[in-house]
């Protein structure tokens, strides 16, 4: 078992509807409503970039993984009591969908690698956050859902472009026109989700992926991750600022281990990002 997976040997007790738990170079941001199949509310929502912040000036996180507590949801999405109070006046709701947008595009632009790691259910707003990670593992009982059309909802444009850019626009149409559930065979085969794992192996198997990454040169993931997202953005070209991050890698002391590493034909041991 590795010293993550070893460290994190299960649930503890915290009573924050979301909390961070930090185990060697791995980042856990929990979902922490079991009775309520980790339904979102206001104040999660508010927290999320809160802890992404705090993941980002930790030096020694290098992966972040986002899961609900128990097993039997990841997120079932939006906590339905405030349906009827901040959500039920358009200020309230203004003030509901900006935070929202703001904990999405916290995720997004994070500088280090998220994992969504989804046991049960992953719908609405747990969809919606599990889409903006970089990431999607599921145990086989996944069951996955945006479902703005049985509410009379629609989906914010930036949500709506990640499950896009995921599984094409017809299959996007078909996920919110319907507002169906799929369970994660069909997640998997239309791309919404990377990989799925028996349910005994999911915390395992997402552990040892994020090690793999922990491994590698950090300058050189997080340089990987700010270009995929300009390229999704629409780039083609280096913009000056990536120009730079291709350049600076070649004078850093990562790059100078790798090369030394590969020379001595040995496993590269980068500590410098």
């Amino acid at each position: 078992m590795s010293k993550n997976l070893e460290a994190f040997s299960g649930d503890k007790t915290y009573s924050e509807p979301v909390y961070l738990q930090v185990e060697g170079d791995i980042a856990f941001i929990c979902f922490n409503r079991p009775d309520k199949r980790n339904a979102l509310s206001y104040e999660i929502w508010l927290r999320i970039p809160q802890l992404i912040e705090e993941c980002e000036n930790d030096a020694n996180v290098k992966v972040i993984i986002f899961k609900g507590t128990g097993s039997a949801a990841f997120s079932a999405g939006a906590d339905i009591s405030e349906f009827k109070t901040l959500r039920y006046t358009a200020e309230g709701a203004e003030k509901y969908n900006k935070a929202t947008m703001i904990a999405e595009k916290s995720i997004m632009d994070a500088s280090k690698p998220t994992i969504a790691m989804i046991q049960g259910f992953c719908v609405g707003g747990g969809c919606e956050i599990a889409v903006a990670c970089d990431f999607r593992f599921s145990d086989e009982q996944g069951k996955f859902g945006i479902t703005p059309a049985k509410l009379g909802l629609v989906y914010n444009t930036p949500g709506t472009k990640n499950v896009v850019d995921l599984v094409g626009p017809a299959k996007a149409k078909d996920i919110l026109y319907t507002g169906r559930l799929l369970d994660a065979g069909e997640a998997y085969q239309i791309g919404l989700i990377d990989r799925i794992y028996p349910a005994g192996a999911i915390k395992e198997e997402t552990v040892r992926y994020a090690e793999l990454i922990c491994r590698n040169a950090q300058l050189s993931v997080r340089g990987s991750k700010k270009i995929i997202n300009e390229v999704l953005a629409g780039a083609i070209e280096d913009s000056p600022e990536t120009a730079e991050l291709v350049i600076d890698s070649f004078l850093s002391e990562d790059y100078r281990e790798g090369v030394r590493s590969f020379l001595e034909k040995r496993k590269p041991d980068f500590k410098y990002s």
